[in-house]
């Protein structure tokens, strides 16, 4: 088993190099094909109402937006070849309804997104969430490219996520020097002592460790914690194990890996 594309979605604009750093670092161990989907707005979707008389008050700012698309997608393609990355694709899509990048994402093995689009802001905003949850492709977020090896943390608590999460992350686990499964009894509402998930890894030919870690208090800073303390160079996690509508109001452990200031390159699927 390994990973064969890694995605990213880009815009044209300066974070776009970040984001393209982190995916080479991903992909480079696997010999992966490094897909790049360039993001272009349909200005025809951005405008569509016109004055009186039939006239469009529109053609100039949709001949501006089309101006700008272009120069864009220059830009991303100089990116891409500054990368200097020997197996890459690109692509452009329309950004109507997601559709054209929920499309290209199918087939990618993961997804690389700017931790602003995993936080609700800027324009990948909506797509981070559409592409993770409906179309179930694992997303990977890093403030820099990541160090491969050394030891990968899984946050574990035996759910449907966790577990799409720990078959999905066996490429990147078989990377590590060591794997531990970290388990929260306090945070998970049902038991589970990993000794499962270590059975299954140990098929793939992965060995792996468990950290319990007791605490009153709230689990997901409880992992954090356990996962700077072991220095672990990536955090594997399942997704948005609740209901929508409770994470609206509860908030869950996925947001606060989101929102935290000490945060881990983290690997989610849901």
């Amino acid at each position: 088993m390994a990973w064969t594309n890694i995605l990213v979605p880009v815009l044209g604009t300066s974070e776009d190099a970040q984001s393209l750093s982190v995916a080479k670092a991903l992909a480079a161990p696997f010999d992966a094909t490094l897909s790049v989907v360039f993001a272009a707005p349909s200005p025809s979707s951005l405008f569509n109402w016109v004055m009186e008389g039939g006239v469009s008050v529109t053609d100039v700012a949709i001949t501006a937006i089309e101006e700008e698309t272009a120069r864009a997608r220059i830009r991303c393609r100089d990116l891409l070849a500054d990368l200097d990355y020997p197996q890459t694709m690109f692509e452009q899509v329309t950004t109507d309804d997601w559709l054209g990048l929920r499309s290209a994402t199918r087939l990618a093995d993961v997804v690389i997104w700017d931790r602003s689009a995993a936080g609700g802001d800027g324009f990948f905003a909506g797509a981070f969430q559409q592409i993770l949850l409906d179309e179930r492709r694992p997303a990977f977020l890093a403030d820099k490219p990541p160090v491969m090896g050394g030891t990968i943390a899984v946050a574990w608590d035996g759910g449907r996520e966790a577990s799409r999460a720990l078959r999905r992350s066996v490429p990147l686990l078989k990377q590590a020097d060591r794997v531990i499964l970290v388990i929260v009894p306090h945070g998970m509402g049902r038991s589970c002592d990993g000794v499962r998930a270590i059975r299954y890894l140990k098929d793939q030919g992965i060995r792996a460790d468990t950290q319990v870690v007791y605490t009153p208090g709230d689990a997901s800073s409880a992992i954090v914690d356990a996962v700077t303390k072991m220095d672990a160079n990536i955090l594997v996690a399942g997704a948005f194990g609740h209901p929508r509508l409770h994470r609206f109001i509860f908030g869950g452990t996925t947001q606060y890996l989101l929102e935290s200031k000490r945060r881990p390159p983290l690997f989610l699927s849901h």
